[in-house]
């Protein structure tokens, strides 16, 4: 028996056909156009389905169930009350896919919950009872282990990590709020500091590698910049380090997991930051004394979304 599992973001939606232990047979991507509204998403996202279920040169009548990932909540019918970078509000993404593929079962969950679920299971946080996932991309999300289950709260709600409160910033996030972890801690938020600090007339060699274009700025030419010392580009860092630590410190207060584990694209940059982070966090922790969860690159990648989502058809 097959599987399949969507992952949708903010700038591409990934489809993975996988077997039963999580392993992917087949797979495709295709951009995610905001603009265009749910419609568009949704129809792409079928034919990228039907495209990689064909590759793999199987019948669509051998996959069980559909499982997607999306940046938001959804209630158990599948019906999304937000996606925020999306733009969604009360889309009914579960009842317009299985009129698509009536015979399957659909399953909705948020992005970073189904890419905990992946790793809980078979990646960074394997054998762990409890532990908290921060995936580092366009925003930031967040997916929380308690006792080998998936948390998502009482009313499905929960760990929205991305939107905790962590300090005032000179933008507001794209749910309304100012603060929030993701417009200090994701791609997105040291993309716009960058810009900002750059267009303030601070010299940098980020714009250098941008081509000279301050809307090509890059997470990866900021820590490539970075890498090089670059003034600038250690302003962008040091602050995306202090707020990123603040906000697992928080966690750690709340939680007290055994283990953190960081994904999405910034996690690339991994190796530059994370014994900054680690004193970072020990600076807001409550116990000084008591060691906290140690915090580790996720290890399955882009592919954590996908296999998160297949297994929820399990």
């Amino acid at each position: 028996m097959y599987f399949i599992g969507v992952d949708i973001g903010g700038t591409g939606i990934k489809v993975g056909l996988t077997d039963e232990m999580g392993n992917i047979i087949s797979s495709g991507d295709c951009p995610t156009y905001v603009e265009l509204g749910y419609e568009r998403i949704i129809s792409d996202m079928s034919d990228k389905i039907i495209e990689v279920v064909n590759n793999a040169g199987i019948d669509i009548k051998d996959v069980k169930s559909i499982g997607i990932g999306i940046p938001g909540v959804a209630d158990v019918n599948g019906k999304v009350y937000y996606a925020t970078n999306l733009k969604w509000t009360n889309v009914p993404l579960g009842e317009l896919v299985r009129k698509k593929f009536p015979d399957k079962k659909v399953k909705i969950e948020n992005d970073a919950t189904v890419a905990a679920l992946a790793e809980l299971h078979i990646g960074s946080m394997k054998g762990k009872g409890t532990g908290i996932l921060l995936t580092l991309g366009t925003g930031v999300g967040g997916g929380i282990i308690i006792n080998e289950r998936v948390f998502s709260g009482a009313h499905g709600i929960g760990s929205e990590i991305g939107h905790m409160i962590v300090g005032e910033n000179f933008y507001d996030c794209n749910c309304g709020n100012n603060g929030c972890l993701e417009t200090f801690a994701s791609a997105t938020a040291i993309i716009k500091y960058a810009q900002k600090l750059i267009s303030e007339g601070r010299e940098s060699i980020i714009l250098e590698k941008a081509e000279n274009d301050i809307s090509k700025i890059t997470a990866r030419t900021i820590f490539e910049a970075y890498k090089e010392k670059d003034e600038v580009a250690q302003i962008i860092v040091e602050r995306f380090v202090h707020y990123l630590g603040i906000g697992i410190a928080n966690l750690v207060n709340v939680f007290d997991p055994e283990i953190f584990s960081i994904g999405g694209g910034v996690s690339r940059a991994f190796d530059f930051y994370i014994d900054d982070l680690r004193i970072e966090v020990s600076k807001h922790v409550i116990f000084k004394d008591v060691p906290f969860g140690n915090i580790v690159p996720a290890t399955l990648g882009n592919d954590a979304g996908i296999v998160g989502a297949a297994m929820l058809g399990l």
